[in-house]
């Protein structure tokens, strides 16, 4: 993997630090609030090479499409090691590596879609890790993204962004990112958004790889 700089470091010392204990943190957000949203985002990924971005510790490979060749990156060694105790519930050809989103070391059009679950609050520099993504995804391809974003009522933005400096430093992602603008800001074009939770603080993405770029 190239060389990563100072905040790409800091983060993936973040997870590999909470890595045995990630699931049990986050088994109530997973089971009461995100679970259906799992599903119905990669429902909607058809069969072929995909790549998946940030897996985590594998939570999302029950749904990946069978028949399909499915590439996992993922940026903390320790979240990838609980990864693979779960690689066994996936019905894809499934390759688990170690890699950043912001230099993936694919080549370009490598891809038929790609996917990221609650990934890019966590990016150091989301535009960079969205641009990667569009070269690496062939043109016409789907990225499907499924994320948390900042709340744009008056008060609860503004508190979201006074605590995501706090927010960073004790968990790693960002609170108050706007994922839909960040993704058309890139330059793929946003099919579909569906928007979930309070304050629609939670977005079903479908993107598409522009036919020329």
């Amino acid at each position: 993997m190239a060389k990563e700089n100072n905040q790409t470091q800091l983060t993936r010392e973040r997870y590999d630090r909470r890595a045995s204990l990630y699931d049990l943190l986050y088994w109530p957000w997973e089971k009461f609030v995100v679970r259906g949203l799992r599903s119905k985002l990669w429902a909607a990924v058809s069969s072929g090479k995909v790549i998946e971005i940030g897996p985590g510790t594998g939570i999302n490979f029950r749904y990946h499409p069978a028949g399909s060749s499915v590439t996992a990156v993922e940026l903390s060694p320790e979240m990838l090691k609980q990864a693979a105790k779960r690689s066994g519930e996936s019905q894809s050809n499934i390759e688990l590596i170690t890699g950043d989103v912001e230099k993936l070391e694919f080549q370009d059009n490598s891809f038929d879609s790609a996917v990221a679950t609650f990934v890019f609050c966590s990016v150091p520099d989301q535009a960079a890790g969205l641009n990667e993504l569009k070269r690496v995804v062939r043109p016409g391809g789907k990225i499907h993204f499924l994320e948390h974003v900042r709340i744009d009522w008056p008060v609860i933005g503004t508190l979201m962004d006074l605590w995501d400096p706090v927010a960073v430093r004790m968990g790693g992602a960002h609170i108050n990112r706007r994922a839909s603008e960040a993704v058309r800001a890139a330059g793929l074009i946003v099919e579909s958004e569906e928007r979930q939770g309070l304050g629609s603080m939670l977005r079903l993405i479908q993107a598409r790889v522009p036919d020329e770029h």
